[in-house]
């Protein structure tokens, strides 16, 4: 792959070939197929961000693989989501592997310096919603955000959510993490001036139909500028908040 981009390169600098063509060439370069998988070799060249592996439903064998084609194209920092601790055990037999349990999160390459717009800021409605927020905070922080993490500060008792009314003010994104009855994103969204990411949690008791009254909840928040993803869906929300810390005015 980089042999053949750099003779795309060095034909651009002789003239054979224009920067609009060189730039369609390379959004449109090919993936490697390893059989099981077609690893997207230049996701990153064209939406700024390198595939992630979906853990669940692959065998260690398949992740290692997976892992072995990206290094072997330069991709050195990978995201292994939803990993199990025994696939994780295994992996991290040929792969040098920072496994976090909780969020179930395999990391290869370590973590970036943050280089976004500003800080992520993460709430959660309670301690039990913590597994989601830290899939959503790794998330965030190996794509380059600088992370705030505020958790426990659900409207049981909404007085210690404004007692951080300047990391609130102060965030680039945040993300609201809540299950129950959800009403976490509502409050955050009437109180922030800048975009507010709903995550709903299958945590509750048995009418909260494991996350969706929370989801129902957030989808019909009265606060403007809340969007919501899918329940549980931590990564997702990561993933969605960087791509706004990292925003820039197109020309």
């Amino acid at each position: 792959m980089h042999s053949d981009t750099k003779k795309l390169l060095e034909s651009v600098q002789r003239g054979e070939t224009s920067v609009d063509d060189a730039l369609l060439q390379l959004k449109l370069s090919p993936f490697e197929d390893i059989g099981y998988a077609k690893v997207d070799l230049h996701r990153k060249l064209r939406q700024g961000t390198a595939e992630v592996i979906y853990g669940a439903g692959k065998t260690p064998e398949q992740i290692a693989g997976i892992i072995a084609a990206m290094q072997k194209n330069g991709q050195n920092r990978i995201l292994i989501t939803r990993l199990s601790p025994e696939a994780a055990e295994e992996v991290s037999r040929t792969v040098e592997l920072d496994y976090r349990s909780m969020p179930r999160l395999g990391i290869v390459g370590g973590f970036p310096e943050p280089d976004g717009l500003g800080k992520v800021v993460i709430a959660t409605g309670g301690t039990s919603d913590i597994p989601v927020a830290e899939e959503a905070a790794l998330t965030a922080e190996i794509l380059g955000s600088q992370v705030v993490r505020l958790y426990d500060v659900g409207v049981a008792g909404v007085h210690r959510l404004l007692a951080h009314m300047e990391l609130i003010m102060d965030a680039s994104v945040i993300i609201a993490i809540a299950g129950m009855e959800g009403a976490l994103a509502s409050v955050v969204g009437g109180l922030a001036d800048c975009p507010v990411i709903a995550v709903p949690t299958s945590v509750g008791y048995g009418a909260s139909f494991g996350g969706v009254s929370a989801l129902l909840s957030m989808l019909n928040s009265c606060a403007s500028g809340v969007s919501v993803v899918n329940i549980d869906n931590g990564f997702g929300a990561g993933f969605l908040a960087n791509r706004i810390n990292h925003m820039e005015a197109k020309k």
